[in-house]
């Protein structure tokens, strides 16, 4: 018996005997054991630390922050999608998504927006140019005073993108794998992807691209060609970058031929011919009879000469992992019809949906950086500003985020228990949820049964000689809830206290901060940044907890016009500190200089070769701290609606963070409508700077109501960070 197992399996007594205590001991088999234990056809397979084919599988409801649409001035023709003022009813939004992709696809994938994405005809397309440069900088440079500020990259692109490659390419292609396999799943069958990648990760990516989607089912490898400045560097000059294309189902993809300009010798050979090339019976090369193509140019290759985006280029945003608009216009009309449906999940600044906007096509786009969401956003209303003028047709679209869901699902309860077994459960994982806040704010916990919770049940912790209390973590921060915060520092009397919080109601600043000071108590509130949610973060020392900013708007009413109004921008606070100013002095070389935020103000800071620091402040008006800012006429009239598995509990005060999506393809729960008592801000006047334009509007076009009546204006303004500001303002008409 022992014979014929050793050869059937082919295996030596050496062989048997380490499987046996392999086996005994528990441990994972090598390697070369499964290929001589399993009928594994494989031939090549890319291995690595850690390497599994486990994808995410938790699903969340999309947060809808803003809904922006330029009102059209004729909308007879498509009465049914369009309220009275032109601005988009009905139909699919396109989706600008901050979060993580990895998130947002499963989410996408088994959730309520798979239906939307099925109804929109499927997703046809996919173009990704993940980051795939180790050394890749996503700081921005911005323009303020004459100078330029270095902004560093949030502390949750540095964690996705560095740490992405703190072990080398391992954890890099761990970070793409699941994620293509979650992209794969989404695509439409006669859908392709096109990922855009160097010579660093392009052997690792294309044996990935080919276990996920397939040898088959690769249909091209593009070589992107351009020309730059050369290096004097003793190389041959670096001036490709490699596109790998695959398709779900090759033969029933979409694919559009693609002409260019003939070459000299071509044309001197066929004249205007068309020359998609075939043979006739005697093996001469003749021009295809075949080719419908009205294009008299030659069939492209798949070596493209597109230029990199030259400095003084209109389209050129100075964002650094900026494509030419060029390259993806190529592909959007290869492998995309009008009205389809296309994704970039790595998005950047946006190139890629803007082309898809000018051509007529549906997108998603998401990334993990605020500020390139919101470099895509203003790129997209500038967009819908150049259609709308040339009288072209032009969708709305949705800024949507996982939020205020994300930590739900930190919280999220599994398992069979009873209610009080959850009870106990879930007061257990937000106790320890405290410790980590208070851990990343540097602050020290009062103790309590789970160390965190004060004995006196109220404050969390103290820092500084102040102490700290943390909102809280499903719901905005509100007016009660401060106004206790001050009755227990009477009780105490405790004059400083720092509140933590994910939100805070709107309206709430400064008027609070001003009664709590008028009793001789000075509160601090402080946004709980995203970053809290990893642990490398906070056992780092990196995470940030930003500082209120204050918005004051005033409504300017019109004596001849009774139901119209403007609004105009007044004030803008902000209290930003970059670190440590003074460590930041102390370590800068003599004859340098830098531009240092502190206490609100930025400042040029310049140290002379003998050490004597000079600073020349370059904030000289609020309006520097602003970069754009919009507004909701009628904030509350716009429910959000999310829609929940049935019987999750999600909603205003939800209890379940998501669900596990099913197997299967398109296998989806039902869905119910939810109010999650919130309001969606409808973006119907805005004014921004780009890079061509630094002027800024602040006072908003006449806004004339449909009635006489009571209506709360949104006014929301991001700061030159990217960081957003919202307050509501009371208006009467009529």
């Amino acid at each position: 018996m022992a014979r014929q197992e050793k050869k059937s399996y082919d295996l030596s007594e050496a062989e048997q005997r380490d499987l046996v205590m392999l086996l005994q001991q528990g441990k994972s088999l090598p390697e070369k054991y499964r290929f001589i234990l399993f009928e594994d056809k494989r031939e090549v397979e890319l291995v690595w630390n850690g390497k599994n084919r486990d994808v995410c599988t938790t699903v969340l409801p999309f947060q809808t922050l803003e809904h922006i649409d330029e009102p059209r001035t004729e909308t007879k023709t498509q009465e049914d999608l369009f309220d009275s003022r032109g601005r988009q009813l009905r139909g699919w939004t396109n989706k600008l998504i901050w979060g993580d992709n990895k998130l947002i696809l499963s989410s996408l994938k088994s959730g309520a927006l798979r239906q939307q994405i099925e109804d929109a005809g499927g997703l046809k397309l996919i173009y990704i140019d993940p980051p795939f440069d180790v050394g890749a900088d996503f700081s921005m440079d911005i323009e303020i005073g004459g100078e330029t500020f270095h902004k560093e990259p949030n502390l949750l692109e540095q964690i996705a993108y560095r740490d992405t490659w703190g072990r080398g390419a391992d954890s890099f292609i761990s970070m793409l794998y699941e994620r293509l396999i979650l992209m794969r799943d989404l695509l439409a069958d006669d859908g392709s992807i096109y990922v855009h990648c160097d010579w660093r990760v392009g052997s690792f990516i294309s044996l990935a691209l080919d276990e996920i989607f397939g040898r088959k089912n690769h249909l091209n490898q593009v070589q992107w060609h351009y020309k730059r400045w050369p290096t004097p560097s003793k190389e041959w000059q670096k001036m490709h970058n490699t596109i790998y294309v695959y398709t779900k189902q090759k033969g029933s993809h979409i694919f559009n031929k693609a002409f260019g300009a003939r070459t000299e010798e071509t044309q001197k050979r066929w004249g205007t011919s068309k020359i998609v090339a075939s043979h006739d019976s005697a093996g001469n090369r003749v021009p295809s009879e075949y080719d419908t193509s009205e294009s008299s140019g030659a069939p492209l290759d798949d070596v493209w000469d597109i230029s990199i985006i030259a400095p003084v280029a209109h389209e050129r945003l100075d964002y650094p992992t900026q494509k030419p608009e060029a390259l993806l216009e190529r592909i959007i009309k290869a492998s995309s019809n009008e009205g389809d449906l296309i994704a970039d999940f790595f998005v950047g600044s946006g190139t890629t949906v803007a082309v898809a906007e000018k051509l007529g096509r549906k997108w998603i786009a998401t990334d993990l950086g605020k500020f390139g969401i919101h470099t895509t956003r203003k790129r997209l209303i500038g967009v819908q500003r150049d259609l709308k003028k040339s009288e072209r047709e032009f969708r709305a679209f949705e800024v949507l985020n996982l939020g205020r869901y994300e930590r739900q699902a930190y919280l999220n309860i599994g398992g069979r228990l009873t209610g009080k077994q959850k009870e106990q459960a879930l007061s257990q994982k937000e106790n320890e949820f405290r410790e980590l806040i208070l851990r990343a704010y540097k602050a020290t916990g009062f103790g309590g049964s789970e160390g965190s919770q004060a004995q006196d049940g109220f404050f969390h912790g103290a820092r500084n000689g102040r102490l700290v209390v943390i909102g809280p973590i499903n719901l905005p921060v509100g007016r009660l809830f401060v106004e206790e915060v001050i009755t227990e520092c009477r009780k105490r009397g405790a004059s400083r206290v720092d509140i933590l919080a994910f939100e805070f109601e709107m309206g709430l600043f400064p008027a609070v901060l001003e009664e709590a000071r008028s009793k001789g108590i000075e509160l601090t509130p402080k946004y709980i940044p995203a970053e809290v949610f990893d642990k490398r973060a906070v056992d780092k020392g990196q995470v940030v907890f930003h500082d209120i900013s204050f918005v004051e708007a005033t409504p300017r009413y019109d004596k001849k016009a009774k139901l119209a109004i403007t609004v105009e921008l007044t004030d803008f606070s902000v209290y930003y500190t970059q670190g440590t100013a003074e460590a930041a002095i102390a370590a800068m070389k003599g004859g340098k200089s830098e531009v240092m935020c502190e206490q609100g103000q930025l400042y040029k800071v310049n140290k002379n070769m003998d050490g004597i620091v000079s600073k020349v402040r370059l904030t000289k008006h609020w309006t520097d701290w602003v970069d754009y800012w919009a507004v909701d006429f009628d904030y509350m009239s716009r429910k959000e609606i999310i829609k929940v598995p049935k019987g999750s509990g999600l909603g205003a005060m939800p209890t379940l963070a998501g669900f596990e999506a099913p197997q299967g393809e398109l296998a989806l729960p039902e869905f119910e409508e939810r109010w999650t008592g919130g309001y969606i801000f409808e973006n119907e006047w805005q004014s921004f700077r780009t890079r061509q334009n630094r002027d800024l509007d602040l006072k908003t076009a006449q806004h004339t109501y449909d009635r006489p009546g009571r209506y709360t204006v949104a006014v929301k303004v991001i700061d030159i960070f990217g960081n957003d500001t919202m307050t509501l303002v009371g208006v009467n008409v009529g």
